[in-house]
């Protein structure tokens, strides 16, 4: 036994969705034909070049602390530390995520050491830190995957498919990491019909502790291991009825007219076109050449293959009915800050992190098409809690999606009041302004002010209506 006080190895059994155990059991028992596969999604260890470390500074003559650290979420750190770890209140502790290498996920999660170092800081009076090295990293990170998995696979004798039905046992390691409960079962459960209209599916998690590092997310979550058995399954059956693969996904995908679609696993498929894409795949890799191109690997001594694969992608994950269906415990939204600073230079504060993405490309794209103004004159701040809004960092795809929604919907919002300003300036009505290029004119004439003088003008307000339009140049979105 892991842990005596539970008097067994396994952590929880779930199963996704119960209403559909019982048709997808008998589905299955009358189907002509059935596909079983076992297969192990071997456990990993994301290995980033750059480990884990973490500095702590306490400062006695405030009671504050300081705390920096390789995360991708430092709002989140910061969180669990103080509430659940330390007991310290929020405001107290700055976590500052600086450039942190690597992640894939295991940067996400609380380790224990960002407590003890600021444990350790304020014991000795001293800052304090500390550098995982490689096999403490291979020891100690939250590891990836480790599923062993039972999929079945019913259908009729023409191919068409009837039933999934998957049983897994997923490893968590000694103790729960901070996502540990969700990747095996909702990341993974919700999405084991892939692309495939299939009435039945069903799907029962066991995880198991054992001797061994947290699992946690990395690199897609949950959402690989379904990918996997999926596909893995649909290719063994298409050996089994002599069915090329490729046509024996098409006959099964979604079709265009079916959208939007309601999964048997949980889901809504907004839209999609799957033959489409993958006709035209088949013309880019030019499929029907493949055979010459064998032909002639082979003459070379040289083996070529063919994998296919298709799925589908489950990201940018934000509020919505689904996810507050699904139990999530944290807000998933994310925000942004946009300040507009007198000399027209723009500071841009994001709740995600940025170890790797391109925030720093992306995001000033973005809020420098909006305005008309040179990408030059913006700035990306990140990582530091002390100076951005409360967000909820970087993973599952979302930085742009989530994010950078709240960046569009701040920067409307500037877009809004320096049209106020520019209104004024240029004695018009508010809704005669349009801004283009960075200058905002009166519709049909020839007036126009440029957006640095606006910028100017909101930290001047001696001669404008201050009861109607307050002072300064920054707005704040959530999304």
């Amino acid at each position: 036994l892991v842990h005596d006080e539970i008097e067994t190895n396994q952590c929880f059994d779930w199963g996704w969705i119960e209403d559909n155990r019982e048709k997808t059991d008998q589905a299955i028992a009358n189907a002509p034909h059935v596909t079983t596969l076992e297969l192990v999604n071997n456990r990993l260890v994301p290995n980033a070049m750059e480990p884990r470390c973490s500095l702590a500074d306490y400062n006695a003559g405030n009671d504050e602390y300081t705390l920096y650290t390789t995360s991708q979420n430092p709002h989140l750190t910061r969180l669990l530390i103080s509430a659940f770890v330390m007991g310290i209140p929020e405001n107290k502790l700055r976590v500052i995520a600086p450039d942190v290498g690597g992640g894939f996920g295991s940067k996400i999660y609380h380790y224990g050491e960002e407590a003890l170092v600021l444990a350790a800081s304020k014991k000795i009076g001293r800052p304090v830190k500390w550098t995982a090295t490689r096999t403490e990293s291979f020891l100690s990170d939250a590891h990836g995957r480790d599923h062993v998995t039972k999929i079945e696979l019913a259908c009729e004798k023409d191919g068409t498919f009837i039933a999934f039905r998957t049983e897994t046992y997923a490893n968590v390691g000694a103790y729960l990491s901070n996502f540990s409960t969700v990747t095996p079962t909702f990341l993974h459960g919700t999405l084991m019909s892939g692309n495939y209209s299939v009435p039945n599916v069903y799907v029962n998690v066991k995880t198991v502790f054992t001797n061994t590092a947290p699992v946690d997310a990395y690199r897609g979550a949950g959402r690989p291991e379904a990918t996997y058995s999926i596909e893995r399954v649909v290719d063994k059956c298409a050996r089994e009825l002599g069915i090329d693969p490729l046509e024996l996904r098409k006959k099964n995908f979604v079709k265009p007219d079916q959208f939007p679609y309601a999964s048997a696993a949980g889901l809504e498929y907004d839209a999609g076109n799957y033959h489409a894409l993958v006709d035209r795949l088949q013309d880019l890799a030019d499929l029907t050449g493949f055979d010459k191109r064998r032909k002639e690997s082979e003459a070379k001594g040289m083996l070529r293959g063919l994998g296919v694969n298709t799925y589908i992608e489950a990201c940018g994950i934000a509020p919505s009915n689904l996810v507050g269906i699904l139990g999530a415990r944290v807000g998933l939204y994310d925000a942004a800050t946009v300040r507009v600073n007198p000399t027209g230079n723009i500071s841009v504060m994001v709740g995600a992190h940025s170890h790797g993405q391109g925030h720093d490309t992306a995001f000033p794209q973005v809020v420098a098409e909006m305005l008309g103004v040179d990408e030059g004159l913006i700035d990306i701040v990140h990582g530091d809690t002390s100076k951005i809004p409360f967000g909820m960092g970087t993973y599952g795809s979302r930085s742009l999606a989530v994010c950078g929604s709240a960046v569009v919907r701040a920067t409307e919002k500037i877009i809004n009041k320096a049209k106020k300003i520019a209104s004024h300036m240029l004695e018009a009505s508010e809704a005669d302004i349009e801004l283009k290029d960075g200058v905002f004119s009166v519709s049909g004439t020839d007036k126009s002010v440029s957006f640095g003088d606006v910028a100017l003008k909101a930290y001047i307000p001696h001669n404008y209506p201050i009861e109607d339009i307050e002072p300064g140049l920054e707005e704040t979105a959530f999304y």
